[in-house]
């Protein structure tokens, strides 16, 4: 009698431990992750009792309707977690692009596959209504690969100006029961109104934040009609691109981003008036000559429902919006927003968090306050609980 007491206190402990354990375990992982992505305190990580597993990749090509989107996907030794898709923002580098190859890597490293797929449009610095269907096409596709979506369902990522669309992707029908998730990381919720913001340096809330000039001249990029003469567009669009180009390696390869520069202001020079002006207005960064004569145009480049959440239906899945809080690119002002809006069309399954530690769509790497840290994991960790496990 006594030995089946102590049998059956010994299966109540066990049973306890692995509640306890599967209760914790996203967080856990979500403390790995944040500690992986930082590079932080490496002695902590290795009590973690989650390992980093070994990682490989491959590239191919998914159908869409506009034509194919080049992929890269990530899947570690031994599958643990779900599956999820990540949309790159406004961004030339492609499936090479080092940050968003670390970030897929490290999430494939906890467990995840990953697939990261960066639009075509988005990769030469335009913002379409194509791009939220190349976004649906690549979503509705992973669910379907049974080999890579065991559950048939997956998590959506988008990052930047990626995140808007992404959202308005998965409130579309074709996507309903395929979605356990989708995740923003420094998103718009109305384009326009973060264009408005990018011209102005003036948040809607009617206070003041510095801009970074990148956004601006994406918005030029858009509406170069307005700006000179058809047979000067071309040229004035290769020698913005190549700015463009410049600014996207600025912190993965200063030497060809200060090349590319360079560049930039070799081609601007050469070209005729109007062209040349403004051009300049790009290479010497000047958004308070910019800014104000874009505003006019805001509506006709960026308005269309396809490109806002707030403008189509919402996304019915849980929904998870994380933002740096001094993001100079989309401006923090555009999550709770974006929260209340989906809140507001009957989604209560919202969570969002503004926070220092990122800036925009990059972790940061210094190290930061703790009560920070914790408010991070416990996002990480409630968005990894809703990945389906395969």
């Amino acid at each position: 009698m006594r030995r089946r007491r102590g049998v059956l206190i010994l299966a109540g402990l066990l049973a306890a431990g692995w509640l306890a354990w599967t209760a914790a375990r996203p967080t856990v992982a979500a403390a790995a992750l944040i500690l992986d992505l930082t590079g932080q305190q490496k002695t902590l990580r290795a009590w973690l009792p989650i390992r980093a597993q070994a990682v490989t990749s491959r590239d191919f090509d998914v159908p869409a309707r506009h034509g194919a989107i080049h992929v890269r996907l990530f899947e570690p030794a031994a599958p643990t977690g779900g599956t999820i898709a990540i949309f790159p923002g406004v961004h030339g580098g492609g499936v090479e692009e080092p940050r968003m190859n670390a970030l897929s890597r490290q999430f494939a490293a906890n467990g995840m596959r990953v697939l990261i797929a960066p639009l075509p449009e988005l990769r030469v610095y335009t913002i379409k209504p194509r791009s939220t269907d190349d976004v649906e096409d690549v979503s509705v596709w992973l669910a379907a690969q049974r080999d890579l979506a065991p559950t048939g369902r997956i998590g959506l990522v988008g990052v930047s100006f990626a995140g808007g669309l992404t959202l308005v992707a998965a409130g579309r029908p074709s996507l309903r029961d395929k979605l356990d998730l989708v995740a923003a990381l420094g998103t718009h919720g109305d384009l326009p109104r973060a264009m408005a913001y990018l011209c102005t340096g003036v948040l809607p809330n009617g206070t003041a934040q510095p801009v970074h000039d990148y956004g601006s001249v994406v918005i030029l990029l858009a509406g170069l009609h307005h700006f000179a003469p058809p047979d000067q567009i071309e040229p004035l669009r290769h020698a913005i691109v190549t700015f463009l180009d410049a600014s996207s390696n600025d912190v993965t390869n200063p030497a060809k981003s200060a090349a590319l520069f360079a560049e930039a202001k070799r081609l601007g020079d050469a070209l005729p008036e109007p062209a040349r002006e403004v051009m300049g207005w790009v290479n010497r960064r000047d958004v308070k000559t910019l800014g104000p004569k874009l505003l006019p145009y805001l509506e006709e480049l960026g308005g269309a429902a396809a490109l806002s959440p707030e403008r189509s239906p919402a996304a019915m899945v849980p929904v998870f919006l994380l933002h740096g809080s001094h993001d100079n690119v989309i401006p923090y002002t555009e999550t709770p927003n974006l929260a209340a809006y989906l809140a507001s069309q009957g989604n209560p399954r919202v969570t969002s968090l503004l926070t220092p530690l990122i800036s925009h769509a990059n972790v940061e790497g210094a190290a930061p306050p703790f009560g920070e840290v914790w408010r991070l994991t416990r996002f990480w960790a409630a968005m990894l609980s809703a990945l389906s496990a395969p």
